[in-house]
C-alpha cells in the first residue's frame, strides 16, 4: 500500500504531467513518467522482498497491580536464508498510540530483541495488538503490513494496601459455628466426629469404647479451626460516585479482600451493579475478585435495592464491610440494619476532599443501635491510615461498646447494641 510519501509523489507525478499537457515542456512529462517508474518500482520491492520473520511476544508480568511496573518483550528472528531488510513493528495498545519500533537488518537465523513499558498507571484491561511487521521500500513511498503476533491482554489489577485483615467475628456471629454442626468442642483441636478407620490413620487416636461397640475401629477426627468470613459490599452507583472516587473505593474494597484472604477466611464480594462472587477461599477466589475489580464501571442504582435484600436475607454470617464514596444519612441508616445478620458491620466512607471533590465533607450524625463502625477517610488521612487504626481500636476494645456520647450510659446495655464509632 501507498504511504503518505507515495501519495505525494503520485500526485506530483499527475501535476507534472498536466503542467506539461498545458505548456507543451516536455521536461515536465519526464518527470511525471520518473516519479510513476519510482512509485511502481518502489510497490514492486516491497511486494517482492522475500520476508521469513519470526516474532515472539511475552508480557512480564501479565497480572499486575496499578503501579507496578509490566513490559513486552520482543524477539525477532530471520528465518530466511537471506539477510532481512530494516524492518518497522507496530504493536497496538488500547488508550494510546501503541508501541513503533525499528529492527535492524539480520543475518540468517539472527535475532533481536526489545522491549517497551506498558502504561499501568491505572487499573483496567489493556489490549495489546496485533503486532505487525512493516516492510517499506528505501524511499519511503510504499508499505507491507504483515501480522506477526495475536491480540493479547494485560490485566491491571486495582492499588492495594497494606492494612490489616478484618477482625474475626466467632465471639458474636450469630452464625458462628453453624458450618460445624456436630462440634463437641470450642476448640481447633477438639474432636468432633468419628469415622471408620483407614490404614495410614494415627492408631492413637483410635476410639476404643466406640470401637468396642461397633465391633470395627473407630477413628476421632479432630475438629477444623474456625474460618472467619468476610462480605465484602462495594458501592459503584453512579449517583454516589466520580471517576475520581471510584478508583478510591475500587482500591479500597481489593484492599480489604486481600487482606482478609490472606489470612485465609472465606471472602465473598458483592457489588452494587448485581454481581456476587460467593462464599471461597484461595489463590484463584482471589484472582477472580480482582480480576472483577479491574473492569468494574459504575452503573444506575437498578440493583442497589436488591443487593441490600439479599444481605438482609443472607445467613452467612461473618463480617460485612462497605465500601462508599458519598453516604447519605438514608443509606447509612439502611446499610447498619444489616448488623442483625454480622457478627460487625464496618462502612468505609470516602470524603470529598479524599478525591479532590468540591463539595464540603459530611459529619453524619450518630446512629444507636448500629452496631457498626464508620471509616471515614479524608484529604487528612489516607484510607490505610484510617483502616489501621479503626482495627486497632477495635481489638483494644473487643467488648461491647455503651452509647455513652447518646447520654444513655446508665442504661442497660443489652439494650442496646455496639455503638458506632467514627474514625477519622
Amino acid at each position: 500500500m501507498l504511504t503518505r510519501r507515495g501519495w505525494l509523489t503520485l500526485l506530483a507525478a499527475g501535476l507534472s504531467a498536466v503542467g506539461g499537457r498545458l505548456s507543451g515542456a516536455e521536461e515536465l512529462y519526464v518527470l511525471a513518467a520518473m516519479l510513476g517508474v519510482l512509485v511502481a518500482g518502489a510497490a514492486a520491492y516491497a511486494r517482492l522482498t522475500p520476508l521469513a520473520i519470526e516474532v515472539t511476544r511475552e508480557l512480564h508480568p501479565s497480572r499486575v497491580h496499578a503501579g507496578s511496573p509490566s513490559r513486552v518483550e520482543l524477539v525477532v528472528t530471520n528465518r530466511g536464508r537471506r539477510r532481512s531488510p530494516l524492518l518497522d513493528l507496530h504493536d497496538a495498545v488500547s488508550g494510546t498510540r501503541g508501541a513503533n519500533l525499528v529492527v535492524p537488518p539480520l543475518p540468517p537465523t539472527g535475532a533481536a530483541r526489545a522491549a517497551y513499558r506498558l502504561p499501568t498507571e491505572r487499573r483496567g484491561i489493556l489490549t495489546i495488538g496485533p503486532l505487525e511487521v512493516v516492510l517499506s521500500d528505501p524511499f519511503g513511498l510504499t508499505s507491507i503490513a504483515t501480522r506477526a503476533s495475536e491480540v493479547t491482554q494485560l490485566t491491571v489489577y486495582p492499588h492495594v494496601d497494606q492494612i490489616k485483615p478484618v477482625p474475626q467475628t466467632t465471639g458474636n456471629d450469630p452464625m458462628a459455628g453453624a458450618e460445624h454442626p456436630n462440634a463437641l468442642g470450642r476448640g481447633g483441636e477438639d474432636f468432633y466426629a468419628l469415622r471408620p478407620y483407614v490404614v495410614g490413620d494415627d492408631l492413637r487416636r483410635v476410639h476404643w469404647p466406640s470401637t468396642a461397640r461397633h465391633d470395627e475401629l473407630m477413628v476421632r477426627q479432630d475438629e477444623l479451626p474456625w474460618q472467619g468470613r468476610a462480605t465484602v459490599l462495594l458501592d459503584v452507583r453512579s449517583a454516589t460516585n466520580t471517576a475520581e472516587s471510584l478508583e478510591l473505593v475500587v482500591s479500597a474494597a481489593a484492599s480489604i479482600v486481600t487482606a482478609s484472604s490472606g489470612r485465609q477466611d472465606l471472602v465473598r464480594l458483592l457489588s452494587t451493579d448485581g454481581s456476587d462472587s460467593g462464599f471461597a477461599a484461595g489463590h484463584a477466589h482471589v484472582e477472580s475478585m480482582l480480576e472483577y475489580l479491574a473492569s468494574v464501571e459504575m452503573t444506575n442504582e437498578a440493583n442497589y435495592r436488591r443487593v441490600l435484600d439479599r444481605l438482609a436475607r443472607s445467613s452467612g454470617g461473618g463480617a460485612l464491610v462497605v465500601v462508599v464514596a458519598l453516604a447519605p444519612p438514608e443509606d447509612l441508616d439502611r446499610l447498619t440494619r444489616l448488623r442483625g445478620r454480622f457478627g460487625s458491620v464496618t462502612i468505609v466512607s470516602f470524603e470529598p476532599s479524599s478525591w479532590g471533590g468540591t463539595e464540603p465533607d459530611s459529619h453524619p450524625a450518630l446512629l444507636p443501635r448500629s452496631g457498626s463502625t464508620l471509616v471515614r477517610v479524608s484529604a487528612d488521612q489516607s484510607f490505610a491510615e484510617a483502616w489501621n487504626r479503626a482495627v486497632r481500636a477495635r481489638r483494644q476494645e473487643p467488648g461491647r461498646w455503651r452509647a455513652t456520647e447518646r447520654g444513655h450510659a446508665d442504661e442497660d446495655p443489652d439494650r442496646w447494641a455496639p455503638h458506632e464509632r467514627i474514625l477519622r
